[in-house]
């Protein structure tokens, strides 16, 4: 690699030659851009949309629909323009300052791109975006740092950054901020913990408002079974019977465990150990059944058509691995919070951080990097706003703009000069949304600042299995 200082030599280059070496005309290439990322933008969010619209479980109203195709022209024009708008900066730049400096030749352009962008985008939507990219953009610039040998990864790393990000969260939802700073990461731990650990015992929950035989009703069943005796069914008797016998075994196993010790301090109402095995057994079919039902969605055609069995994709190591993460966190969570109530005698917000951290060891099993940025970035997010509203920190105008401008050029910046350093969801989603134009960009003038980036596209084409593409458009 060339020394640093060359990047600060400009290259003369004409952007014909670099930024649309398909056309002569910056603005065809422009309008061909345009034109390409439209129907990308229109495809991508017409499925968002519709899906969001779905999942909310009821039939939707006039105004559901019509807010539904304003939602899509909206955002669709949002990412049409920080897609077209990337090239016509970088023309723009090219034609005022004569030369490709380094952080023109694709920074520059995609933040001013991006700054035009997000302003067409609705603002409930703004920091969604915001916090997509910046993960994204944390995970890039690692790669990066680490393609130098700057940083080198550390083993379980995703689960260190989540553990300390969950932990500072699940300390704010102990003391009650989540009712101030309201946000759905919240409703997921609240989920995957439990009610309980607001510290608040539930109102109207009582240990003796409903007995667990009452609950599974077994009365039900014994009665049913002498219903059938007094008719003279005899087998059908004796197959109730069993089933009676059998629910009234585990009532019973279920009331012993819920009649073991418990700490006054305990927000919950039944035993510790009921409270951990519960939420545990519950969280882990929860996560199970998520997977499984993916599975089958993503490889249904396959097993229509018989090519995959049934029992594979639902009898899978894979298939268990959010159901571990997600019952053992819930499980540990419980365990240790009550496990430190009973030593210390009384209950605290802070013990949400030592349960957090420990939960945090069930995210080996299931490591996703997005995952522990997504909740690192929303730690920030919240703890920032907590932080400007007690006074510890001043207010930055407009710092989620910029926050979402400098990662998204830092993502295009990338995505030009070193595109194996690149997500390749990422680089496909660029690629889509360009037509393959990305690919088509000549970056071999750059290649003198030490990066190799012609090389580069080359190997990310061939990794990602994309390819460079051809254009068909007039304005091109």
């Amino acid at each position: 690699m060339t020394n640093i200082q060359s990047k600060l030599v400009p290259v003369t280059v004409p952007c014909t030659q670099y930024a649309h070496p398909w056309t002569d005309s910056c603005w065809n290439s422009t309008a061909g851009l345009l034109l390409q990322a439209s129907q990308h933008s229109l495809r991508i969010y017409t499925a968002v949309y519709l899906l969001s619209l779905i999942t909310r479980g009821r039939i939707p109203t006039p105004r559901d629909i019509k807010r539904t195709i304003l939602g899509i022209l909206q955002s669709s024009a949002f990412l049409t323009t920080n897609a077209f708008s990337f090239i016509m900066f970088t023309c723009l730049l090219r034609h005022v300052l004569g030369t490709f400096h380094f952080i023109t030749v694709s920074y520059v352009p995609a933040f001013l791109a991006s700054l035009c962008a997000i302003f067409v985008e609705r603002p409930a939507r703004r920091i969604l975006l915001t916090l997509y990219v910046a993960n994204v953009a944390t995970e890039t610039a690692w790669s990066m740092a680490a393609s130098r040998g700057i940083v080198k990864s550390i083993p379980h790393g995703q689960a260190i950054i989540f553990g300390t990000s969950a932990s500072i969260l699940l300390y704010l939802y102990r003391r009650g901020l989540h009712h101030q700073y309201q946000d759905s990461l919240f409703n997921i731990f609240r989920f995957v913990v439990g009610g309980d650990e607001e510290g608040r015992r539930p109102t109207g929950a009582d240990e003796s408002a409903e007995s667990p035989a009452e609950a599974l009703g077994v009365e039900g069943i014994e009665g049913a079974v002498g219903a059938e005796d007094r008719v003279g069914r005899r087998q059908r008797r004796n197959h109730y019977s069993d089933i009676s016998f059998l629910v009234r075994i585990y009532v019973q196993l279920l009331d012993k465990i819920k009649s073991q010790s418990k700490h006054k301090s305990c927000p919950h109402n039944y035993s510790c150990l009921y409270y951990s095995v519960s939420g545990g057994s519950r969280l882990f079919m929860v996560g199970f059944g998520l997977q499984v039902t993916l599975k089958i969605v993503l490889q249904l055609k396959k097993l229509l058509q018989r090519k995959l069995s049934l029992k594979k994709v639902i009898f899978n190591r894979e298939t268990l691995k959010l159901g571990v993460f997600l019952g053992g966190f819930s499980f540990l969570f419980r365990s240790i919070s009550c496990s430190l109530r009973h030593i210390t005698g009384f209950d605290h917000p802070l013990y949400a951080i030592p349960a957090g951290l420990a939960a945090s060891c069930a995210f080996t099993k299931y490591p996703d990097v997005t995952v522990a940025l997504y909740v690192m970035w929303k730690m920030l997010q919240i703890s920032y706003n907590i932080g400007v509203d007690k006074g510890y920190l001043p207010k930055v105008p407009g710092f989620q703009t910029l926050l979402y401008c400098a990662s998204t050029a830092l993502l295009f910046h990338v995505g030009i000069f070193e595109p194996l350093n690149l997500r390749p969801s990422y680089w496909k989603f660029l690629h889509g949304i360009s037509g393959g134009r990305v690919a088509i960009m000549d970056r071999s003038a750059f290649d003198v600042w030490g990066l190799d980036s012609s090389k580069a596209v080359l190997e990310t084409l061939k990794l990602t299995k994309t390819q460079a593409g051809k254009v068909k458009f007039a304005f091109s």
